[in-house]
């Protein structure tokens, strides 16, 4: 992890109040430092920090194939929404990237970011002016245009 990541982050956090999209993106590949980067900001914040993979799927247990497809949105919201905080920090979002669930993943985060600032780890890269998540030929691949959120990158992986 980057020596100062932890300090930009807080640093952009000052300022994602008056932005239209209140959304941090901590981009990175895996073992970058973006879970400890989370982990020492809920410490210093004392805000929540949610698992999403572990707390989405658990409310999509009992739910079928088209249920989950119908209510992950809405799920996910509750799940952002809980405890009603300004400050969200959510880790491990591989589940939101999969196909069977038909989401888009950055469109989930930036619509739960209008209202509260969310500080999530990407598990990626940003490459040529666009946020990446996974290879080409993978089922999950993402490229999207870096916009409208603050995108920040987490390092080289240790």
């Amino acid at each position: 992890m980057r020596a100062d990541l932890v300090d930009e982050i807080m640093s952009q956090s000052e300022h994602a109040p008056q932005l239209y999209y209140r959304l941090i993106l901590v981009v990175g590949l895996p073992k970058s430092g973006k879970t400890a980067a989370l982990r020492a900001i809920q410490k210093r914040t004392g805000a929540p920090l949610r698992n999403v993979n572990l707390e989405l799927s658990r409310r999509m247990l009992d739910l079928t194939a088209k249920q989950q497809i119908l209510r992950a949105q809405d799920l996910f919201a509750e799940m952002v929404k809980m405890e009603n905080p300004d400050l969200v920090l959510l880790d491990n979002l591989e589940l939101l990237f999969d196909t069977t669930l038909k989401q888009d993943p950055l469109r989930l985060l930036l619509s739960q970011s209008r209202n509260r600032i969310i500080i999530a780890g990407w598990n990626g890269e940003v490459r040529n002016g666009y946020l990446v998540y996974a290879k080409p030929d993978h089922a999950e691949y993402r490229r999207c245009p870096l916009g409208d959120f603050i995108c920040i990158e987490a390092g080289e992986p240790a």
